[in-house]
């Protein structure tokens, strides 16, 4: 269990160095307790004391887990996880009084884990252990899309209009027909796309189109050739 007992923290490290843990309580002594444990587990920490002091923080490029206490003056959990929708922070919650509806809408609303105190130490580093690979699954997720979307964003609007009817799953002359414009010049455009993409094949495309979110059936472009 968290205690106070005194123990020399071991450097703040974790098996990421763009880690950080974050620990939002406004029970000073809860705080203290949680980064003693925290750095003992050589996990990089940051304390607040509420939720509109966490919301002031400038934000962190590499993956975060949230420990917040739910019953808070001011924000309370579920208003500081509401703040952050959209956002890329992992959430676990830690209360006094937990109950399973709450804990229902804590888990449908995104959080890692909702844990009662007192809590087991072990059990909560685990915790934060998956939010951290969570955040940094997620974070691949986000990279991988943004540069799938800058790919797209290269092609010109004729590439496009051959982009999307390739995913639609047409021939060249077919492409050729329905845009009005030469096999050849079909034939053009389409390695010119499969190129800026860096698609070797209709399968790759498919999947860096499923990454940047774009749609196989989007709206076709009608460019002028």
């Amino acid at each position: 269990m968290i205690s106070d007992l005194p123990f020399t923290p071991l450097p703040p490290a974790s098996s990421d160095p763009d880690d950080l843990v974050c620990v939002v309580d406004d029970d000073e002594s809860v705080r203290n307790c949680l980064e003693r444990l925290l750095r003992s587990a050589r996990f990089p920490v940051e304390c607040f004391a509420s939720g509109a002091d966490y919301l002031s923080r400038k934000d962190h490029a590499g993956p975060v887990c949230l420990i917040i206490d739910m019953s808070m003056p001011g924000l309370d959990g579920f208003d500081l996880q509401r703040a952050l929708t959209g956002r890329c922070e992992q959430i676990i919650f830690l209360t006094g009084h937990g109950d399973v509806p709450m804990c229902a809408r804590a888990m449908k609303a995104g959080a890692v884990d909702f844990l009662t105190k007192p809590v087991d130490d072990e059990i909560l580093l685990t915790a934060v252990r998956t939010a951290l690979e969570r955040g940094r699954a997620l974070g691949r997720t986000n990279a991988e899309q943004a540069a799938a979307r800058r790919m797209i964003a290269s092609l010109t609007p004729r590439e496009l209009d051959v982009m999307h009817r390739v995913a639609d799953g047409m021939l060249n002359k077919q492409i050729a027909a329905e845009l009005g414009i030469s096999e050849k010049t079909v034939k053009i455009h389409r390695g010119r796309m499969m190129r800026k993409t860096r698609s070797a094949s209709v399968p790759a495309l498919m999947r860096l189109l499923g990454k940047s979110g774009a749609s196989a059936d989007s709206n076709h472009h009608h460019a002028e050739p």
